[in-house]
């Protein structure tokens, strides 16, 4: 029996969804405990390709209860898009193996409209946001006047509580943006609809966890995005709009901090970066380039292509530190095939000083220059490599630099999108 949290190390795309679904097979429960439907998975098994942006990826192992926790903000017409293509696909959803929280956060279409407003209104600052409501649902969370899933399941409260937001945000989207009102009557046939949907569905996640966690069972949490946008430690304000770190899954699943067995990170063994914000060890050459072709580096959500660079040891020594990792998963090492030399960030110089933690002014981070770490690289493919052994020399030394800079083991190896792509050196769940 253990209870696993996994994150990202970096600015997401880390290659969590391929893990997840790799630790599913042995998890019972699979719980989403943050974010909205602005982070995107994206798996391959048997050759075919799934995505998701609310459905935790252990959807697709038979037997397992996936759920979605109080932590995250909910498009329902999003989450039911994800069940219709799964029934398209063969794969039955129900509520044996979907759970959602009633206390989750709804996104409503005037989140939507804020958010795309206040991009367009910044112009050239505009932060990048992908234009799903994510902020503005969570801005409402903590100035309490959100919707909740079970609002949706009572249409007097649901109407009541839809007409003062509406008031609210049509004033704003009419009169400071200079966009169109939304139509309450449009909003209430829709998501009341979506209501009755999601009733199957909806229940109290924390206490299903309580008593799994009472029997015995494996429970994974999975985290959205990466620890770097996370909107207390990440590289503000170009962050996403939750607390991405560890911690954060007690918060939005409901379970106790003292019921956590292991905290594992996901290191992409590059790194890579969506929108703005500050970027040390970018990569604005052919390499950068060559590593954006091979290793598909485009937003499964919105398909903008993303910054590549070296890998940076100060992020992931950030990460480590913020969020008490025991162990390390390396993704995507089957891109740097091919790549003579190879770098690693180890500490930055900024402003004539060495540092090796990651500034908390924005300035201070764009001045930053990485100090690199060279090693050789290597030219075998290793996407057929399923043991330790087996790999070329030049990668052991590349995978040994990161856990001796990190302080941290290396449990499980990707080299390759598919599942079986996958080295496995230590079970979490042991």
């Amino acid at each position: 029996m253990a209870k696993v949290i996994i994150v990202g190390t970096q600015w997401g795309d880390e290659g969590k969804g391929k893990v997840v679904d790799l630790l599913a097979e042995k998890a019972d429960f699979i719980v989403r405990f943050q974010g909205g439907n602005n982070a995107g998975h994206t798996l391959v098994v048997n050759g075919e390709k799934h995505i998701f942006h609310v459905i935790p990826s252990g959807i697709l192992h038979p037997g397992k209860l996936c759920m979605v926790g109080n932590g995250v903000v909910l498009d329902p017409g999003v989450l039911l898009g994800e069940i219709t293509r799964l029934e398209k696909a063969g794969l039955h959803v129900t509520p044996q193996n979907l759970s959602i929280s009633l206390y989750a956060h709804v996104i409503m279409p005037y989140h939507r409209a804020l958010d795309m407003a206040r991009e367009k209104k910044k112009g050239r600052s505009a932060i990048g946001t992908t234009g799903r409501g994510i902020g503005p649902c969570y801005e409402d969370k903590v100035g309490r006047g959100g919707i909740r899933v079970h609002d949706l399941l009572d249409s007097a409260v649901f109407r009541e509580k839809l007409a003062l937001n509406l008031d609210e945000k049509n004033f704003v989207l009419r009169n400071y943006f200079g966009e169109k009102p939304l139509d309450q009557s449009e909003i209430e046939n829709e998501y009341l609809a979506y209501g009755e949907q999601l009733r199957p569905f909806a229940g109290n996640v924390s206490q299903q966890l309580q008593i799994a966690d009472a029997r015995g069972r494996n429970i994974l949490f999975e985290g959205a995005q990466g620890t770097h946008l996370d909107i207390d430690h990440g590289t503000y304000p170009y962050v996403t709009s939750s607390n991405t770190v560890a911690g954060n899954a007690c918060c939005g699943a409901g379970i106790g901090p003292t019921r956590i067995d292991r905290v594992l990170g996901v290191v992409k063994a590059y790194t890579t970066r969506v929108g703005g914000g500050p970027f040390p060890s970018e990569l604005l050459d052919e390499t950068g380039e060559r590593i954006r072709k091979i290793g598909g580096e485009f937003g499964a959500t919105t398909g903008r292509p993303r910054r590549c660079g070296w890998l940076d040891m100060v992020v992931i020594n950030s990460s480590v530190r913020l969020n008490g990792l025991t162990g390390l998963l390396i993704t995507k090492l089957d891109v740097l095939s091919g790549i003579p030399k190879l770098k690693i960030g180890v500490s930055y110089n900024c402003r004539g000083c060495r540092i090796d933690d990651v500034p908390a002014q924005l300035d201070a981070l764009e001045a930053c220059e990485p100090v690199f770490e060279e090693l050789p690289g290597w030219d075998e493919d290793i996407g057929n490599v399923r043991r330790w052994d087996d790999l070329p020399s030049n990668t052991k030394k590349y995978l040994k630099a990161i856990e001796e800079i990190s302080g941290v083991r290396i449990d499980v190896i990707s080299v390759g999108p598919g599942r079986e792509s996958t080295i496995v050196l230590a079970d979490p769940f042991k």
